[in-house]
């Protein structure tokens, strides 16, 4: 059976391509799929990153913000000379040179009530590398209404955690965390710090995730919060339920 790949994508992807799970079909489905990063921080430069090496065909960077010296200790994406240009323009370079096999979709801007649904509606996957909770409540309710599967991680620390939401099918995000918490309830990174690793080891499980929805193998965080404690080095997972009453997905 011959597969839509060139030499050089065969070449590429040769170690995925040799993956039972994956193959010829599966690299398929990989190129012609799209996926939409919100935030090109800590998180997102490790989602970005090896979606792009995975050969994922169209991926679309969302962010508002400009390089700072105090990003580099984690957002790998950028460098120093990147300091001051928007994080999308030094995402998308980086990425591009990477992989100049796929295509790169820009969007310098926050995503808001007023483009969430505009952006989102044109990719099949949405992964979260925010860094704050207005927005995360925004993507679950823009990929509950469009019906889009979405990645959620978070970090604070030496810890982070990450769950995968399949509208309708398990719980949401707000199923699990139901309301938005006061600003001085939970401290941002800003004020608590973050180890450089524990975003990128968050995003490689939060791309691992959508890779896996793409190809449609395995077994998905649904229904599952997977919490990671970078100091004992221990992975727990809590076990989670649709909430018939959540104000988002709820039956009633």
């Amino acid at each position: 059976m011959k597969f839509a790949l060139s030499e050089k994508e065969i070449q590429r992807y040769g170690r995925q391509l040799l993956i039972p799970e994956i193959g010829g079909a599966g690299q398929e489905k990989l190129k012609k799929a799209s996926v939409l990063v919100v935030g090109t921080g800590g998180l997102g430069s490790a989602i970005a990153y090896y979606l792009a090496a995975a050969g994922v065909g169209r991926i679309g960077i969302v962010d508002g913000d400009r390089v700072d010296l105090s990003n580099l200790q984690r957002q790998i994406l950028h460098f120093t000379p990147d300091i001051g240009r928007p994080k999308v323009e030094s995402a998308r370079e980086k990425l591009q040179a990477l992989n100049p096999e796929i295509e790169i979709v820009p969007y310098y801007c926050r995503l808001e009530e007023g483009n969430a649904e505009e952006i989102v509606r044109d990719y099949q996957v949405v992964v979260d590398g925010s860094d704050n909770f207005p927005t995360r409540y925004l993507i679950n309710e823009t990929c509950l209404k469009l019906r889009r599967p979405f990645i959620h991680g978070g970090v604070l620390g030496l810890k982070g955690q990450v769950m995968t939401i399949m509208p309708y099918d398990g719980p949401c995000y707000r199923c699990v965390f139901r309301d938005i918490p006061a600003p001085e309830e939970v401290p941002s990174c800003a004020q608590a710090g973050v180890l450089g690793t524990v975003p990128g080891l968050i995003g490689m499980i939060e791309a691992t995730e959508a890779i896996k929805i793409i190809l449609g193998v395995g077994e998905l965080l649904v229904g599952r919060l997977l919490q990671y404690d970078a100091l004992s080095m221990r992975f727990r997972e809590i076990e989670l339920e649709r909430d018939e009453e959540c104000p988002a997905c709820g039956r009633k």
